[in-house]
C-alpha cells in the first residue's frame, strides 16, 4: 500500500510537470526557440497566487485563472518585444536573449519579494483525505487532475480545431502558411501566450503545496527541459507521458534510496534514454 501511495503521488506531481512542460514544447515546435525563462514564468505565477491570497483574500478558483491570464499577457508581450526580433538572428542570440530574460525576472523577484521562502496554507484546498486506503492531499489531487485535463485539452485544441490547425501549419512551414492566408506572427504570439498561460496554471497549482522563492524556477526549468527532451521536442502527448514518468521515478527514488538522490536518478535515466533514442519517446529525427 505504501508503494501504491508513492506511485499515486508521483503521478499527480508528474501531471503538473507535464502541464508546464507542454508550454515549452509548444513554443519549440512553433519556432525552434528554447525559452530559458520558462521556469521563471512558473515562479511568477506562484507569487501571483500567493499575493492574490494573502493581499486580496482570493481562493484558487480565482487566482488559478488569474495567473493564467497574467502569464498569457506576459507571454505575448515577451514575444512581441523580444522573441520576434531575436528569432531572426543566430541561435546564440536566442539562447542569450531568453537566458537574459530569465535573469531579469529572477533578480527582479529578489528585489520585489526578497529571498525569503513563503508558502500558502496547507489546508487551503481541504487538507488531506483518504481514498481506498490512500492518504492524498487535496491540493495535490486538484493540481494533478486539473493539470492532466488541461494538458489533454491543449492537445485536442491543437489537433481537432481550426485554430490548432493554423498553429501547426505555421510550425510546419511558415512560408506555405502565409500563402494560405495565415498570419504567422499572430499564431506565434498566440503560441507564446498559451505556453506562458500553461505555466501560469501550473505555477498556481504548485504554489498550493510547494514553497515559493525567486529561485524556485531554476529546478522547475530543469525538470521541464528533461520532460521536453524525453518526450520529444514539439510533442504535447510526449510531454504528458514523460512528465508522468518523471513524477513516478522521482517519487520512487525518494522512497527507495532517499530524496537527495531523486534528481540524480531522473537525469541518469534521461541520459540513458537519449543515448538509445536521442529524438525522445515521441519525437522524430
Amino acid at each position: 500500500m505504501i508503494l501504491l501511495q508513492v506511485v499515486v503521488s508521483g503521478l499527480l506531481m508528474g501531471a503538473v510537470y507535464a502541464l508546464f512542460s507542454s508550454g515549452l514544447t509548444l513554443i519549440w515546435g512553433m519556432m525552434n526557440v528554447v525559452n530559458f525563462a520558462h521556469g521563471d514564468f512558473v515562479m511568477l505565477a506562484m507569487y501571483a497566487a500567493f499575493f492574490a491570497y494573502t493581499l486580496l483574500h482570493l481562493g484558487p478558483a480565482v487566482f488559478i485563472p488569474g495567473a493564467a491570464l497574467l502569464l498569457f499577457v506576459l507571454g505575448v508581450v515577451v514575444y512581441l518585444g523580444l522573441v520576434r526580433h531575436i528569432a531572426r538572428g543566430p541561435m546564440l542570440a536566442q539562447i542569450l536573449g531568453t537566458f537574459g530574460l530569465a535573469l531579469v525576472l529572477r533578480y527582479a523577484a529578489f528585489w520585489a519579494f526578497s529571498a525569503n521562502f513563503v508558502s500558502l496554507p496547507d489546508t487551503l484546498v481541504g487538507g488531506t483525505f483518504e481514498l481506498g486506503g490512500l492518504r492524498i492531499e487535496a491540493s495535490r489531487l486538484l493540481g494533478g487532475v486539473l493539470a492532466l485535463v488541461i494538458t489533454i485539452g491543449m492537445h485536442l485544441v491543437l489537433t481537432r480545431t481550426m485554430l490548432g490547425s493554423r498553429v501547426l501549419a505555421v510550425a510546419e512551414d511558415r512560408q506555405a502558411a502565409m500563402l494560405m492566408g495565415i498570419r504567422p506572427d499572430r499564431m506565434q504570439a498566440l503560441a507564446w501566450g498559451v505556453g506562458a498561460a500553461s505555466t501560469g496554471i501550473a505555477g498556481a497549482l504548485i504554489a498550493l503545496f510547494f514553497y515559493i522563492s525567486p529561485t524556485v524556477g531554476e529546478s522547475l526549468a530543469l525538470i521541464a527541459f528533461v520532460v521536453v527532451c524525453l518526450g520529444g521536442f514539439g510533442s504535447v502527448p510526449g510531454a504528458l507521458i514523460a512528465g508522468l514518468a518523471i513524477g513516478v521515478i522521482q517519487a520512487l527514488s525518494a522512497y527507495l534510496i532517499g530524496a537527495v538522490y531523486q534528481d540524480v536518478v531522473v537525469f541518469a535515466l534521461f541520459l540513458l534514454v537519449l543515448w538509445i533514442r536521442p529524438q525522445g519517446l515521441m519525437g522524430t529525427l
